[in-house]
């Protein structure tokens, strides 16, 4: 009988006010594509830094290939075999990509043409990277790419791979999951964490659940369904998104007319003649793959990055294309970033702090020009409250959160003040099914109550569970709209890939059709 790749036994890590890990038990065997789940908060993450080398654990050890090991630190890890790739990233912005990977492997590794293998790599894995660009030009997504490529490289006996596919069309899902099950044909294992449960109950053999830091569960993925699975990690029934029935659309809340601007940053996509309007009840989804203008159309609907044309964004009737975030948050709109640390919240400041810095306008949060304290934190606390978020209290950092967690207050604290228009990007990256389904409902919620909601997501099962209307970016350019019923996931994944034309036969140029153009 084949000894296995790696096991963990009685593994415990405790933090101030809460035990991360209590007593787990996993073992990896040789080959296997191994699911870890778990909702936000459940231990996944402290465990897999455990085997990666990034903490050590409190109690427990670990057997790598039948012989008991310490991981002081990352570099160990890789020598052993194992790769990461990490939900937060451990890159340099100020570095380029080739020089992020090259600091990443070993130094035999970094020798020769690293560039070309760089090119060969991520071409192959369908994940293109510019070895040349400096990371603080990238889009989240892009970022992500650059550590799965530096595992890749790598060769590793045990890949460790935490929300993979968030960066993917369904079609490159398809060749990446080829990818992983000839990895796992060469004996390569792989330890996989996804919240994308469909994905687990298609790739993985086997699966361990978590709950509050323990193993609760052990199943066989493909005889469970994705809702089982989910039930599983919250240890009740999930309560799916439902959409209120009843709701009539409303005029426009957000009109978005012939948007032209120029990326702020020399490796960014310009936006090109973007047209749509979003009108009060209803929630328009946009997909695209990332790095494809999603994070410049959010910094101009938001104001971060002002619009040469005031007509060309209107919220509530009002002209505000040349208006700050202030001026865009006073006429009603909220927002939610792609990236949790840095955009959404400052990490070394507390929650309460990080409430206070979106909610000042439409909380009262000043008095005076003082900032209200105990009113940002009562506002901190409901959030908490209202979306479960899993801290010791408001008083800890941001950056003590899961990312899961993380978002959750991000967007709580976006709802609770009760836009009229919100603009959300990949609202559920990276968060767990009960999580997922929360975010989802509120979205439907702020929808059914008359607000105009946008949401830019690279998840297609999320855009066709809420949205109304379904358009596609790419390059900078908005496809039209359509109405979830009329359109495959397949033709979606097509027109995200760069197809230039409507999957239904009619082509898209960039001019206003229906509610997109």
């Amino acid at each position: 009988m084949t000894a296995p790749r790696l096991e963990l036994k009685g593994v415990t890590k405790r933090y101030p006010g809460v035990v991360a890990n209590n007593d787990v038990d996993l073992t990896v065997m040789p080959g296997e594509i191994h699911a870890l789940l778990g909702e936000n908060g459940a231990g996944k993450s402290t465990l897999v830094k455990f085997i990666y080398g990034v903490q050590r654990a409190d109690a427990g050890w670990m057997k790598w290939e039948g012989r008991e090991v310490e991981i002081p630190n990352p570099k160990a890890a890789r020598d052993l075999g194992i790769g990461m790739v990490f939900q937060h990233f451990s890159l340099f912005d100020a570095m380029t990509v080739e020089e992020n990977i090259a600091l990443g492997i070993s130094a035999e590794l970094a020798r020769g043409d690293l560039n070309s293998r760089i090119k060969e790599i991520s071409a192959s894995y369908g994940l293109p990277l510019e070895p040349d660009r400096y990371v603080h030009t990238l889009s989240v997504g892009e970022r992500q790419r650059i550590e799965v490529v530096r595992c890749l490289l790598q060769s590793p006996k045990l890949l460790i791979m935490d929300e993979p596919t968030s960066v993917l069309t369904p079609q490159e899902v398809e060749e990446l999951f080829k990818t992983l099950r000839r990895l796992s044909g060469e004996g390569v294992s792989i330890l996989y964490i996804s919240h994308k449960l469909q994905e687990i109950k298609e790739l993985c053999h086997t699966a361990t659940i978590m709950r509050m830091g323990e193993v609760v569960d052990d199943c066989d993925p493909a005889e469970e369904t994705a809702r089982s699975m989910a039930e599983m990690m919250m240890g009740k029934n999930l309560v799916s998104p439902e959409r209120p029935e009843g709701i009539e659309t409303g005029a426009p809340r957000l009109v978005v007319r012939n948007l032209t601007m120029e990326s702020s940053d020399q490796h960014g996509v310009d936006l090109h003649g973007i047209s749509f309007e979003v009108r009060s009840g209803e929630i328009l989804g946009i997909a695209g793959i990332a790095g494809n203008g999603q994070t410049e159309l959010l910094d101009a609907l938001s104001g971060q990055v002002p619009v040469d044309d005031d007509d060309s964004i209107i919220i509530g009737g009002k002209t505000v294309g040349g208006a700050g975030p202030v001026e865009r948050r006073a006429a009603g709109l909220s927002f939610v970033p792609e990236e949790r640390l840095g955009h959404g919240a400052v990490p070394e400041m507390t929650l309460w702090e990080n409430a206070f810095l979106s909610g000042a306008t439409r909380k009262d949060l000043v008095k005076s020009g003082f900032i209200q304290i105990k009113k940002s934190s009562r506002y901190a606390s409901e959030i908490v409250e209202k979306f479960k978020v899993k801290t010791p209290g408001v008083l800890n950092a941001a950056g003590s959160l899961s990312g899961g967690n993380l978002q959750k207050f991000i967007f709580g604290r976006e709802i609770l003040q009760d836009p009229s228009v919100i603009v959300v990007l990949q609202p559920t990256w990276g968060v767990d099914a009960g999580s997922a389904a929360a975010i989802r409902q509120s979205l439907l919620d702020l929808a059914a109550g008359g607000a105009a909601v946008l949401v830019i997501s690279q998840d297609l099962e999320e855009l066709f569970e809420v949205a109304d209307q379904i358009a596609v970016i790419c390059q900078g350019r908005l496809s039209r709209s359509w109405p979830p019923d009329e359109i495959t996931v397949d033709e979606i994944g097509l027109l995200m890939a760069g197809v230039e034309a409507d999957p239904r036969g009619a082509a898209h140029n960039g001019e206003a059709e229906g509610h997109a153009g």
